[in-house]
């Protein structure tokens, strides 16, 4: 077992595509790495700087975009090193690393939407008792679990990755998602058994809870005053947009590896650069430019730049 996790080299095959034109796919990639990095580092430092975002809503915003750079981290690099090989290997080891950062990440993301869906629900619904349930201690369990919960789930996963025996030494993609299940011999019901549960636990349970709270948030706004409907607007949107786009790239990273579609390596390579792309971009676009606090925040500290530039 220990030769077998240790020693053990997968080849990457999902860059043939990009082969042609390197050095330009290197260049966006790297730009978009920077970006991803740049914005939503400013994002946390201006939530962490003003004490007036210092609020529950955004600091699980500044969560998200933590997340976000942890994300981009664990799989961009790699990405630059593929890019411009003539040969993309990676050591088993690292590739179940990159797998455990890259769902535990990810369904972290699902339990911060819903703890932001919670927080929405509670200011919208019983702006009374908010104070009394949202406070500091409630904020803390919060986080807590959304990066605990996910983490142990995952690191369960890995370690019964790592004692499956591999027939097959080539991931179909880019980098280390589920299509890590392909590379073993034959498949494991208490490995596949266990990822449901893990999926329903961290996925779709939340997903639930959250269309359930924003549905409640609805029919209580509909019936109050359109300032309460604006305000209401303003901060659920973009968390319903942020999780819509999330959990349909979700489903499709589900569906290519559990159910084993067979899709051309254009389509493949295509929809696997969005799963990675979009979300780490989402966070700071849609939290930076439509949330008001932040934005207002976020054209002072451009303004004051420009100004010791000039």
């Amino acid at each position: 077992m220990d030769d077998k996790f240790n020693g053990t080299y997968i080849t990457i095959d999902g860059y043939e595509e990009l082969h042609k034109y390197k050095y330009l796919y290197f260049l966006i990639l790297f730009a978009v790495y920077v970006f991803v990095i740049c914005s939503n580092s400013t994002i946390v430092y201006l939530i962490w700087f003003h004490q007036n975002l210092h609020e529950p809503m955004y600091i699980f915003i500044a969560a998200l975009s933590v997340n976000s750079i942890l994300f981009s981290t664990a799989v961009y690099p790699k990405f630059f090193i593929d890019i411009l090989s003539e040969r993309q290997i990676i050591s088993y080891s690292a590739c179940l690393f990159q797998f455990l950062m890259f769902y535990s990440l990810g369904a972290s993301d699902f339990l911060l939407l819903s703890a932001m869906a919670y927080d929405r629900y509670v200011s919208i619904c019983k702006p009374l008792q908010y104070t009394t349930i949202m406070r500091q201690t409630t904020v803390i369990i919060f986080l807590g679990l959304a990066w605990l919960v996910p983490a142990c789930h995952l690191a369960s996963m890995v370690a019964l990755n790592a004692n499956q025996k591999l027939c097959s030494f080539t991931l179909n993609g880019i980098f280390c998602n589920n299509s890590v299940y392909k590379l073993h011999c034959e498949t494991s019901k208490v490995l596949s058994i266990y990822g449901v549960v893990v999926m329903i636990d961290v996925v779709f349970i939340p997903v639930v809870f959250i269309l359930f709270t924003y549905t409640k948030i609805l029919i209580i706004t509909y019936k109050s005053s359109r300032d309460v409907r604006k305000k209401a607007a303003e901060t659920c949107v973009p968390h319903l947009l942020v999780l819509f786009s999330f959990f349909c790239l979700s489903v499709y990273d589900v569906i290519i590896a559990r159910l084993q579609f067979d899709f051309p390596k254009v389509v493949r390579l295509i929809m696997t650069l969005q799963i990675v792309l979009y979300n780490p971009l989402f966070n700071p676009i849609i939290y930076g430019l439509k949330m008001k606090e932040i934005s207002k925040h976020l054209k002072r500290l451009v303004c004051n730049c420009n100004k010791r530039e000039m």
